[in-house]
């Protein structure tokens, strides 16, 4: 059986498969919530040991802030030196080196939009910007895929952007992708895979195009790309050792309504974008999320996106590395392309799609049983060593990402209030909330540290927003302890334990709005 195209438990037909796969989907719930109710437990009947535990925990924290901040402040660093480089230029100068592979001219760019109900506000814009891009557009085929479940609306809103932009590409493709097709689920990868499989019957191979010379860049429907960011992927692929074995992966910004959105949906935005910052700079656990780039290559090769799963972003990275042995990579581009803030017309309704963009986002739990089933099945043919490792860093991200922010804000209390009056009396219990307190308060430097980077990244603010506008951009990261809280631990756990109960989740799709 081909092991990797597992999306789930019930995929198997083995029944020893099964129950092992089952087990996996079970660990990291498990883990979590045996965490957090064991130091809850141990809070009443051991009280002592949870207080140092804390001040440890505090300790790391602390610790963790400023060896993050540091990656942070790189990533800043290299992005703003990127946008300042002449891409264009520097891929002019690769026509005069000899050496292998195609010229950067030869280099065509397929870019895939999926689409469901967003409006023509959304969609435009998205391609205005390939335009402003700089590179040249009769090197770019275009696929805007729509959903037939999406109606007739979808369709007229596919012809209107066909016929202002189609002619301006090399090719303009409209797909529609069928609904309730056998083994799919209902989201965005069995469109995208649709449509780059109809993409290649009617495009690639009818024009007998070099595979070894596309590259697919898959965006999110509002992606909006910052001029030179196809010139500085083409350099990057050209450049890179054995670009065939990479996807591309540049830094998400939340900025195309960001002045708009709601502060709590502005921070928890600001937070995704900071966290892929730090993660280009610790490539070793960088994977593909959102709007990224690779090979065609590479994607024919593992049979194109999986149609039956979520998070299908980062499974295409990880269906990667299994496919070549552990000889897959994500090379950080250091370089933005903008998309909106999770944004309603009420900001109740704002929270509530903001939670559901997070839960569905740290349903990315579902990779971390598709890889250890994978390593057990396919360990004569894997590189252990490197499996066990990508394990255990995506085991203790999903851990930490579920608990880290409870640990502190919930567990850290639990002492001095179950703990009783004989720990009350005690010199420990008096100083613990000094202790913490003093620690968090230095780890807030981290905080304003966010709030700087966050400012400076801005977009210039629109005319109709005053300087009470701007401070409001500082002064709502005052919100982020309790941010990560309702916005990051609990989807990410509630996540874990519907994987562990069972209760699979769907493709929700993130509605998208703008004002004006």
């Amino acid at each position: 059986m081909d092991y990797l195209k597992i999306s789930k438990a019930s995929d198997l037909a083995d029944k020893k498969d099964r129950r092992l796969y089952r087990l996996l989907e079970i660990l990291p719930g498990l883990l979590s919530w045996s965490t957090l109710i064991i130091l809850l437990v141990l809070s009443g009947y051991k009280p002592i040991w949870v207080a140092y535990f804390i001040i440890a925990f505090d300790v790391y924290w602390l610790l963790l802030v400023i060896y993050l901040g540091i990656n942070l402040f790189a990533a800043y660093k290299s992005m703003k030196r990127n946008l300042k480089i002449d891409w264009r230029k520097k891929c002019q100068g690769l026509s005069t080196e000899k050496g292998p592979g195609p010229n950067w001219q030869e280099i065509i760019h397929l870019i895939i939009f999926p689409t469901y109900n967003e409006s023509l506000a959304v969609i435009r814009p998205s391609f205005e910007a390939l335009i402003k891009d700089g590179y040249p557009v009769d090197k770019m085929i275009i696929i805007l895929a729509i959903e037939t479940r999406a109606g007739e609306a979808a369709r007229q809103r596919a012809l209107a952007i066909e016929q202002e932009f189609g002619a301006k590409f090399k090719h303009f493709l409209i797909t529609v992708h069928p609904d309730n097709l056998d083994g799919e689920l209902k989201g965005k990868g069995a469109n995208q895979a649709w449509a780059a499989r109809q993409a290649k019957q009617q495009i690639i191979d009818k024009f007998n195009y070099d595979y070894d010379k596309i590259l697919i860049s898959v965006f999110d429907m509002d992606t909006v790309v910052t001029p030179g960011y196809f010139y500085c992927l083409t350099y990057k692929f050209l450049t890179v050792k054995n670009p065939y074995r990479a996807s591309f992966q540049p830094i998400p910004v939340y900025h195309n309504n960001i002045w708009q959105a709601p502060f709590f949906a502005r921070v928890a935005a600001a937070s995704n974008t900071f966290w892929q910052m730090m993660q280009q700079i610790r490539q070793e656990k960088l994977a593909t999320y959102s709007s990224h780039s690779m090979t065609w290559r590479a994607l024919v090769d593992i049979d194109f996106w999986s149609s039956n799963m979520v998070s299908e972003d980062s499974r295409i990275f990880w269906h990667c590395y299994l496919y070549y042995r552990g000889d897959y990579r994500v090379e950080p581009l250091y370089f933005p392309v903008s998309m909106d803030v999770v944004m309603d017309q009420s900001a109740w309704q704002t929270m509530n799609n903001l939670y559901k963009q997070q839960r569905r986002w740290g349903w990315g739990v579902e990779n971390l049983p598709y890889l250890i089933f994978n390593t057990i099945k396919e360990r004569k043919i894997l590189p252990l060593y490197k499996m066990i490792n990508k394990i255990l860093v995506q085991l203790y991200g999903f851990h930490s990402w579920a608990t880290n922010a409870l640990i502190i804000g919930v567990i850290g209390w639990m002492p001095m209030i179950i703990g009783g009056q004989q720990f009350n009396a005690t010199v420990l219990s008096n100083n613990l909330p000094v202790v913490s307190r003093t620690l968090m308060t230095a780890a807030m430097i981290g905080m304003i540290f966010s709030a700087i980077i966050s400012t400076r990244l801005l977009p210039k603010r629109p005319p109709q927003y005053g300087f009470i506008k701007s401070l409001a951009m500082v002064l709502q990261w005052l919100i982020l302890p309790v941010s990560i809280i309702i916005f990051g631990s609990i989807p990410a756990l509630e996540a874990q334990v519907r994987m562990m109960l069972g209760k699979y989740m769907g493709f929700w799709v993130t509605p998208k709005a703008r004002k004006g």
